[in-house]
């Protein structure tokens, strides 16, 4: 026991040091104020809650939510039945599976959003492309659209949806198949009362990585959305490097957190209630 104390303590010291104790400062310069040329004063002010509810910033959060929760959704569509394949796969096709999942992860972030920009603008590949064989007339404006921004998010965050599913998929015990299957159960039976639920880990996961990493990611959003694209944290961006207003800057960071983690546990007791369903009616 005191041993394992021992060894947790370096991980609670970097939790402390480096998440706790930063956090523990953004919800109090939260509740500070500024004056006028930006510097902070520390008298007690909710100014910074306060303008989170006017429309505009209502609005923009209200996007963020909605772009994260589909690409949260197109991620897990498009991951589970390639997850799936490469679990039940042969080893060689298991390995050059995940060889070819990991590779964009070897190429730098901005690298990748900017190859985007290369195939979706007005001269870019699928515009000439699409001219050559004769399906357009004119180039279609498709970077700078909200589309871009979604498919830049699920690009390039489909690795962290597919992988935990894989992971919970090949540690399935692949002999409750073969009991459903000696007892009469359908593949579809046998999937939706054996396969899902012991991949649920695998989802929870991997919705949880896919919804905080786009949530708060602005990168994808400026590259790829302009400036008809916004989201949370590109204004939080700004309000802490541009507009120099640290205490709405850090309220939008405090309401940010404390949203994703209230959808998190709803997203957590969502599918504990539906495995309880499925436990139940098996």
């Amino acid at each position: 026991m005191r041993k394992s104390r021992f060894l947790l303590t370096p991980v609670l010291l970097w939790l402390s040091l480096f998440l706790i104790v930063p956090m523990l400062i953004v919800v109090g310069i939260s509740f500070l104020s500024r004056d006028s040329l930006g510097n902070i004063v520390f008298s007690f002010s909710l100014e910074g809650y306060k303008t989170f509810f006017d429309p505009l910033y209502l609005g923009i959060y209200w996007d963020t939510l909605v772009l994260s929760l589909l690409t949260t959704v197109i991620c897990l569509l498009v991951s589970y039945p390639l997850a799936y394949y490469i679990a039940n796969a042969s080893p060689r096709i298991q390995t050059w599976g995940l060889i070819l999942i990991t590779v964009p992860f070897w190429i730098n972030f901005l690298i990748r959003t900017y190859a985007w920009v290369l195939l979706l603008r007005t001269q870019g590949v699928v515009n000439s492309l699409l001219l050559w064989v004769g399906w357009i007339d004119e180039p279609i404006q498709m970077l700078y659209t909200y589309g871009a921004v979604l498919l830049g998010m699920v690009y390039n965050f489909i690795p962290f949806m597919v992988l935990p599913i894989y992971v919970a998929l090949e540690q399935m015990d692949k002999r409750l198949l073969d009991a459903a299957s000696d007892l009469g159960a359908s593949r579809w039976k046998a999937f939706r009362h054996i396969t899902l639920p012991q991949s649920k880990s695998g989802i929870m996961t991997g919705a949880v990585l896919v919804y905080v990493s786009t949530s708060g990611m602005f990168v994808v959003t400026d590259i790829l959305g302009g400036a008809k694209s916004s989201m949370i944290s590109n204004i939080i961006q700004s309000q802490f490097l541009g507009a120099r207003n640290w205490p709405f800057g850090a309220a939008l960071s405090v309401i940010f957190v404390a949203t994703s983690l209230v959808l998190i546990l709803l997203f957590n007791r969502a599918m504990q209630a539906r495995h309880q369903r499925v436990g139940e009616g098996r």
